[in-house]
């Protein structure tokens, strides 16, 4: 039986909540009482998945751009409309860009994975830290990778990104560190969702062959460690980086 912590009455964000990990966050955060704003570019799946997992309005989709400052702004105000607040705010949208060596990496595929990867957790934290402030009250978790830690060889732009993620996340506990407001980040391995679709085989088979367990992260083991880091209980931890790699990373 999974651990429960007590999110009654805690307003959520979950980025990119629609699909894989995030809809995974976004159900294990219902199940300890939150209500979940998901946002999302795709707002008919979003809208989709709200009404599977969040029955009774414990659920509802916000049209998102992460990778637009203007569309996270809005989304912070229109959740904070219809929610009455933002406790929780998770960072998780995210795209892999292509597999290819940094001489032949093209330009606009490195823009686009920075640009969501990582000034789009820059975004969110931006927009929804101003509430948090005012409330007395937070939790942050930015959901970076191994990649950000030890670097994965033809992705340098979705690993320097998740490199920067954990980074911001560093930076920003610092700032919040004297308030009720914890910022941490999580540097999973490779987890088996549509983003695999982005990567080739090979690319996908070395992922594998550095994790000792020798499987992929499960998307609800994410959840767990997600759960606790959301939860009042997490009162003192802030600014550090939790590893869900499978034994691949010891530091």
């Amino acid at each position: 039986m999974a651990n429960q912590y007590d999110l009654a009455g805690r307003v959520a964000v979950v980025t990119g909540g629609a699909q894989g990990i995030g809809r995974a966050v976004s159900s294990r955060l219902i199940a300890s009482g939150a209500k979940v704003a998901i946002w999302d570019r795709d707002i008919a799946l979003a809208e989709k998945t709200a009404a599977e997992i969040g029955a009774g309005g414990k659920a509802f989709a916000v049209a998102c751009d992460m990778s637009d400052f203007a569309s996270v702004s809005a989304a912070a105000a229109a959740t904070a409309e219809q929610a009455g607040r933002i406790d929780i705010l998770v960072n998780n949208a995210g795209i892999s860009g292509p597999n290819a060596t940094v001489a032949d990496y093209p330009v606009e595929d490195w823009r686009r994975v920075i640009d969501l990867d990582l000034n789009g957790v820059f975004y969110g934290c931006k927009a929804v830290v101003p509430t948090m402030v005012a409330q007395g009250y937070g939790r942050i978790v930015n959901v970076a990778s191994i990649a950000g830690k030890e670097g994965n060889p033809n992705a340098a732009a979705y690993s320097a990104a998740k490199a920067g993620v954990i980074a911001l996340t560093k930076s920003l506990g610092k700032e919040l560190a004297g308030q009720d407001i914890a910022v941490n980040c999580i540097t999973p391995a490779a987890a088996r969702t549509a983003i695999f679709d982005q990567m080739s085989q090979q690319h996908i088979d070395y992922m594998l062959s550095k994790i000792p367990r020798a499987r992929f992260v499960l998307v609800e083991e994410i959840a767990a460690m997600v759960a606790f880091l959301v939860s009042a209980e997490n009162s003192f931890t802030t600014g550090a980086v939790f590893d869900l790699s499978g034994g691949r990373a010891t530091y």
